[in-house]
């Protein structure tokens, strides 16, 4: 028997079969991501003579959040990547919930990250500076801060707008993977869809700032796929609550009505901790 194709990850996430290997392969666990805070497990999944790598999430492993009750963390993972695939940007790596070696949980393609210095930094000057866009200044020594800054990067201000539709309570640093082909994937949205606004990001250097004509005409389509027997309402509504889904509608009404990326409104913690 000849062994499995070897897909690397950027020819799967421009593969129309990439969701299917992922629904239907035979999952086989590898190892544990220890720092995850849910159960996470590395794992390959194996389909008629491909294979690939790819992050699996039980239900089973999920610890429960006060702020969070309803619905499971793999239903918001993949919800987020359906309005990801919606928007036409390709954001976030495929992602399907299925059954596992340990019950439901979502299963999402393996993504290598490459080195790339040039999205976050920390810069001791009052200005950001060209080319980055300021976040917050941050302790880094006792009696000591430097200006966080993140890159002035269409990929980051694409991934800015998707988690304003998506409610992104936890846009952190380590969730944002380039890969190869200069593409930008964002990772970890289990935290995301609340009927209430608890935007947390890193991303707020265009805060106010006028949307651009890509992202308007991104969320003029989103707009009518969550209209009721939309594709997209109809996909989320098997996964988000009716609440979380009119929300979902409303803000990104909001962002079509303003024209400007959100600023924080000082009800929620703007940034989430720790921001890497």
């Amino acid at each position: 028997m000849s062994a499995p194709e070897r897909i690397p990850p950027r020819s799967v996430t421009t593969d129309a079969a990439a969701a299917e290997l992922l629904a239907l392969g035979e999952l086989t666990v590898r190892g544990r991501i220890r720092d995850a805070s849910n159960a996470a497990l590395y794992c390959t999944v194996t389909y008629q003579g491909r294979e690939a790598a790819c992050i699996y999430k039980p239900v089973a492993g999920e610890r429960p959040l006060w702020d969070f009750p309803d619905g499971t963390l793999a239903q918001r993972e993949v919800a987020a990547y359906e309005v990801s695939e919606a928007t036409g940007w390709g954001l976030v790596p495929p992602t399907v919930l299925r059954d596992g070696p340990y019950g439901e949980g979502m299963c999402q393609l393996w993504i290598e990250a490459v080195p790339d210095g040039e999205l976050l930094a920390l810069v001791e000057d009052e200005e950001a500076g060209p080319g980055w866009k300021p976040i917050a200044f941050a302790e880094v020594d006792e009696g000591r801060t430097a200006l966080l800054v993140h890159a002035d990067d269409e990929r980051l201000r694409r991934l800015a707008v998707l988690d304003a539709v998506i409610n992104n309570a936890d846009r952190k640093g380590g969730h944002l993977l380039p890969a190869d082909g200069e593409r930008l994937y964002g990772i970890d949205h289990g935290v995301t869809f609340h009927a209430e606004n608890k935007l947390r990001t890193l991303l707020w250097g265009w805060a106010g700032d006028p949307l651009t004509g890509e992202a308007l005409a991104v969320l003029d389509a989103l707009a009518e796929a969550l209209k009721d027997g939309g594709t997209l309402a109809t996909r989320l509504a098997e996964l988000i609550t009716p609440a979380e889904l009119e929300a979902t509608r409303a803000r990104v009404g909001a962002l079509l009505a303003s024209g400007r990326h959100p600023e924080p409104n000082g009800e929620w913690p703007a940034i989430p901790w720790p921001p890497v």
